[in-house]
């Protein structure tokens, strides 16, 4: 199902270095008319360089008990990214933790390059083509017959046996371009992405239990300005 949302985002910093945001989320969809899904609360600590960005947050989502959303699922997440930062290539390694009826972890490398372009009307133009990896801990079960012998002239019987497992891997591949124009107090951003999901769950036979995904465009648009 296509949808598209609107995220309007408060965000305060309360000194230099750590700063807070609410994020309301609505989706509009074809069972769906924009939609109240939530709210993302988001604590974190800034810390920037020359050379590098340090980025601590930690989020969390108060998502409506009816809402659909995959990640709705989600109950807590921490986590860091660091940036070191180059002329030619800037590079970013990150990793998370995540709370919801499991604990996951996850991890994030990417590689980006900043063009940038100063007007004589005192705006500034940056375009950032970027490339990132996702990967993280997937849980998935399993579910089979073992047959236990007969004893004499009794008929073997069958017992369901139930496994838990727990696997580390690569989750997605994105290319995005984030394109940010800025004058005085004002930015526009625009962001088009394109992602690859990987290793799939899937379940032999049972489409219904096997996870969906598909390699997908999508755009992020945004406009902010600050006090």
């Amino acid at each position: 199902m296509k949808s598209s949302g609107v995220f309007p985002q408060a965000e305060i910093w309360l000194s230099k270095n750590f700063y807070a945001s609410a994020t309301p989320v609505f989706i509009n969809n074809a069972l769906q008319s924009m939609q109240y899904g939530g709210t993302l609360m988001n604590l974190g600590y800034l810390h920037t360089t020359d050379t590098w960005i340090t980025n601590l947050y930690l989020l969390k989502p108060f998502y409506k008990q009816s809402s659909q959303l995959i990640q709705s699922a989600l109950k807590a997440q921490t986590g860091v990214n660091i940036s070191r930062l180059n002329p030619l290539l800037n590079f970013t390694v990150g990793a998370d933790i995540k709370l919801s009826d499991k604990i996951d972890f996850g991890t994030t490398a990417g590689i980006d390059h900043v063009i940038r372009k100063e007007f004589q009307s005192h705006s500034v133009l940056v375009v950032d083509p970027s490339f990132y990896i996702y990967a993280g801990t997937e849980n998935f079960s399993s579910s089979y017959y073992k047959k236990k012998p007969g004893f004499l002239l009794l008929p073997g019987t069958s017992q369901e046996v139930n496994e838990n497992y727990i696997k580390f891997d690569i989750l997605a591949f994105e290319f995005s371009v984030p394109i940010v124009y800025a004058k005085g107090n004002w930015m526009v951003l625009f962001t088009p992405s394109y992602i690859l999901p990987q290793n799939l769950l899937t379940v032999s036979g049972r489409p219904d239990l096997s996870e969906k995904g598909q390699n997908i465009f999508y755009a992020t648009i945004g406009l902010k300005y600050t006090f």
